[in-house]
């Protein structure tokens, strides 16, 4: 069996490489100000919010002077993309289009069906590459997460390293065992199911949540994915606490279709009275809210969340700034890998909304940057590819 790295390729100057972001980022707020709101000028496009207007930003999506712009909570995961027919699923009894638990034993099984030469592996988990994205992108993030003290345990603490992203845990504190990996299994019309098997990452906890990081944050980001797990609910509830009692906006991604069906009540427990900030797709939000139409579950969401985004896969996205909803268009591609788009979407918008920039102008770099992952395979963009997106949107 053969696996083939795909590497994120960063700045090898750490240093020119910030001083770069920031100026590209007074650069980009600049021509915000400068530009035409009521001719679609600015370089986000149609302006929802001009800054020659009256509108202010509520204090929780400005530019942030934290230490952090985003502390994500989630799976620590290897990611093992491959292709496989659409025959396979029925044949091997795996259910399409979703992520499902498995053991070590059944995942090997899997992978022994399939034409592992063709694989590509990455660090991946939901929160690990949406926080990823916001440091590609010149953010701040920390990431909370469990790996093992195994070979996949040390690849993934290094691609934290080279995207900037601080965690406290290093190799020689993880535990023996094995670390998570999911199997990215994508069908010829480039929809992804994953079989993952969680490793140690099963063991994440509340004792491994670290409140002073959360202090020092903008925003937490909650990974849906860990309600699946007693301590792993227990780890987010936690978080969420710790963040509301220090006045630190809560987001939390539904993460998974299977999620919201399968383990409602705890999903439900982490939403609490509600989130500042909600990511999920239209199944998601229909499943959750148990709604029939895309009109009434965004109604029924403003209950639990006082903003959200709902992605649209080739349709886009709908985003509620907490009073007016606003279509985000996508960009056509050829699709040939869903995995990660999501995650994308969420790193992208929240480094935009921790930069000063509006849901709408957020969105707009959410909905390319999330475009460009689904045509390619793997779910994180090099360094240097994100970067482009930014200075393309403020040419």
């Amino acid at each position: 069996m053969v696996l083939c790295k795909e590497s994120i390729h960063p700045n090898s100057n750490r240093t020119l490489f910030l001083t770069f972001l920031a100026w590209l980022e007074i650069f980009v707020a600049t021509a915000f100000c400068s530009k035409s709101a009521t001719t679609g000028g600015g370089p986000l496009g149609q302006f929802y919010y001009p800054c020659t207007q009256s509108y202010h930003m509520p204090a929780s999506i400005q530019h942030t002077t934290s230490r952090y712009d985003v502390y994500g909570i989630g799976n620590a995961i290897v990611d093992i993309v491959t292709e496989v027919e659409y025959d396979f699923f029925e044949k091997h009894q795996v259910e399409k289009g979703v992520m499902t638990l498995v053991d070590e034993k059944r995942q090997l099984q899997l992978m022994e069906a399939i034409d592992m030469k063709r694989s590509k592996m990455s660090g991946g988990g939901s929160a690990g590459n949406t926080v990823t994205a916001v440091s590609q992108l010149g953010g701040k993030a920390y990431y909370t997460c469990l790996v093992a003290k195994d070979e996949l345990g040390k690849f993934f603490l290094d691609e934290l390293r080279k995207d900037g992203i601080d965690t406290s845990l290093t190799y020689e504190q993880c535990p023996e065992g094995l670390t998570g990996r999911c199997l990215v299994m994508t069908s010829p019309d480039a929809q992804r199911t994953m079989n993952t098997f969680l490793g140690v990452s099963s063991f994440l906890s509340p004792e491994h949540v670290n409140e002073p990081a959360i202090r020092q944050s903008a925003y937490v980001y909650l990974e849906g994915y860990l309600v699946a797990s007693p301590k792993g609910l227990a780890a987010l509830k936690e978080a969420k606490k710790i963040a509301e009692r220090n006045k630190v906006s809560v987001a939390l991604t539904f993460s998974d279709p299977s999620m919201v069906k399968y383990f409602s009540r705890q999903m439900e427990e982490v939403v609490g009275a509600s989130v500042d900030l909600l990511f999920c797709n239209d199944e998601e939000a229909l499943i959750y809210t148990g709604t029939n139409t895309l009109a009434e579950a965004r109604e029924k969401l403003k209950q639990v969340a006082k903003r959200f985004v709902i992605t649209l896969g080739a349709n886009g996205a709908l985003v509620y700034d907490g009073d007016t909803f606003i279509q985000i268009e996508p960009y056509k591609v050829v699709a040939v890998d869903t995995n990660g788009a999501g995650d994308m979407f969420s790193g992208a918008f929240m480094y935009g909304i921790t930069h000063g920039h509006s849901f709408a102008q957020a969105g707009k770099l959410a909905s390319m940057a999330s475009s460009k992952v689904v045509a390619q395979w793997g779910p994180r963009l090099p360094t240097n590819r994100l970067i482009d997106l930014l200075a393309h949107l403020a040419g």
